[in-house]
């Protein structure tokens, strides 16, 4: 596999995350023009628009970046060792930039205001317990797929999450920096700038309890000792 050199990954997860948002951001926007009010209808248009750009988005970036596009998996692949701290950091903050940037792209495209901030009230305690849920989803079906099945990754997330828009009352954000960036837009898909810090320490949570559970259920086995002559 070829090595990708640090500012080519941090410009993958930049743009990979800028694409995501513009795409859940966009797609509702667009879900909510056309479904003349039926929320029923503009949820499943958001939820394939979504599920769709990710199969895209990690079958094209994996590659060069690991396609992480969230900073609750970048902390994951941290604890795991399999990015430095640094690096981490790096991550993180290009993915809530472009995340950040795509909200823009997204009202931009719709000739709406490019700055703005959600008014959505998202909060209480059964849409944080979804997100924790949602995120300890995400996470398991990341690091078993890498594991057992790595070219699975992109197809199993993208279901996971087209899925997890539906059995979730949160509609499965899973990740803070699509959180803070639908923070940024006052349509269909955002969320109130106030509601941001549980639901991100809720996804934080998640992927903790996650990695936690993960790494014990996929240890590998110890071998067996020998018998005593």
């Amino acid at each position: 596999m070829e090595t990708f050199d640090l500012a080519r990954r941090l410009a993958a997860e930049a743009l990979g995350t800028a694409l995501l948002v513009a795409a859940v951001i966009g797609s509702g926007i667009m879900a909510a023009k056309l479904a003349g009010g039926n929320e029923a209808l503009a949820l499943l248009c958001n939820t394939i628009a979504t599920g769709a750009i990710l199969v895209v988005i990690i079958t094209i970036f994996a590659p060069v970046s690991g396609a992480h596009f969230n900073p609750a998996v970048s902390l994951v692949m941290t604890i795991r060792g399999e990015l430095s701290q640094r690096q981490a950091l790096f991550y993180i903050l290009v993915q809530i930039a472009g995340g950040c940037l795509g909200a823009l792209f997204a009202h931009l495209m719709f000739g709406l205001s490019p700055l703005q901030l959600s008014t959505t009230v998202r909060t209480g305690l059964p849409q944080w317990f979804a997100e924790f849920v949602a995120t300890f989803g995400l996470v398991m079906t990341i690091v078993a797929c890498v594991r057992f099945k790595p070219d699975a990754v992109a197809m199993a997330v993208g279901l996971y999450i087209t899925s997890a828009y539906w059995f979730t009352a949160s509609t499965s954000f899973a990740n803070p920096a699509v959180t803070i960036a639908r923070s940024l837009s006052d349509t269909f898909a955002g969320i109130s700038p106030a509601d941001v810090p549980a639901f991100v320490a809720a996804e934080l949570l998640g992927a903790l309890a996650a990695a936690a559970f993960v790494g014990w259920l996929l240890a590998k086995p110890r071998a067996p000792g020998r018998s005593s002559p």
